[in-house]
């Protein structure tokens, strides 16, 4: 496969799907250049991207009562969310801003490290506005539209949340690449996949496992090892990326990763 604007793997799901791919590019045109601060273009979504977006919304959403931190599950009643219906990453961005200053950055695809870092110092996060192949409505092997809205977004609005963000951001301003790798992994364990002890209960606050119904499940089986958070430790602590995660790191509240997380920052 030549010629395309976005590049997928071989193993990709919609790697030798020709619509897939054509729909991938014409997506990625849509993204204004990074730091550009243009808002948000609309994306009018197929009735096929529609139903995958439903299939996921509905997946997810059974789960969050009972894995979901309480701050998430608050949030993602008051954002509005409908299965019938792909939000706009716009009109998510106008309701961060309202609630903690944060905005939504379109982007045609994955961004460096310290592009993507560098943006959350200024409380912006790059987003992607393509979703996964309908073929595996409950899988992608990179961020889309599913894991941004049902797992970076509603957190993004929790002020110690959209603070832990910011904070991992800044670090990376005055670091050097060994640095903004380190601030990348420690990124990987709270954002994405952080856990948190809520009422003696193991629950999610990270978006990669609050937006994979596999991984969320998996994360609280009790099958993982969990460790209380230590930065200086976690950030030399290799992880996968295509499959479930072996080891998650707890805090008692976001709160307190947030505080871990500025200790380290102030050291670098």
């Amino acid at each position: 496969m030549t010629g395309h604007i976005v590049e997928l793997d071989a193993d990709h799901p919609g790697f030798s799907d020709l619509d897939y791919r054509r729909r991938r590019d014409e997506i990625a045109l849509m993204a204004p250049p990074l730091n550009s601060g243009e808002p948000p273009r609309i994306v009018q979504y197929s009735p096929s991207e529609c139903e995958t977006w439903a299939t996921a919304f509905d997946t997810l959403t059974a789960l969050y009562p009972t894995h979901a931190c309480r701050e998430f599950v608050a949030v993602i009643d008051d954002i509005g969310y409908r299965r019938d219906a792909v939000p706009q990453l716009a009109e998510v961005s106008r309701f961060l801003t309202r609630r903690t200053n944060f905005s939504l950055q379109p982007v045609a695809g994955l961004v460096s490290a310290r592009e993507f870092l560098g943006a959350l110092s200024r409380r912006v996060f790059c987003a992607t506005q393509y979703i996964r192949h309908h073929s595996e409505p409950l899988y992608t092997p990179e961020p889309d539209i599913v894991h941004e809205l049902m797992g970076h977004a509603p957190m993004l609005a929790i002020p110690e949340f959209a603070d832990l963000s910011q904070k991992i951001g800044e670090g990376s301003l005055r670091a050097d690449d060994a640095q903004v790798d380190q601030l990348a992994t420690l990124y990987w364990f709270t954002i994405e996949y952080g856990v948190l002890i809520e009422d003696s209960v193991l629950k999610a606050y990270g978006a990669g496992l609050l937006s994979s119904f596999g991984e969320l499940e998996h994360a609280l089986s009790g099958k993982v090892e969990i460790r209380p958070f230590d930065p200086w430790v976690a950030k030399d602590t290799t992880y996968p990326i295509t499959t479930y995660q072996p080891l998650l790191w707890s805090v008692r509240s976001i709160r307190e990763a947030f505080d871990r997380m500025t200790e380290f920052v102030e050291r670098l």
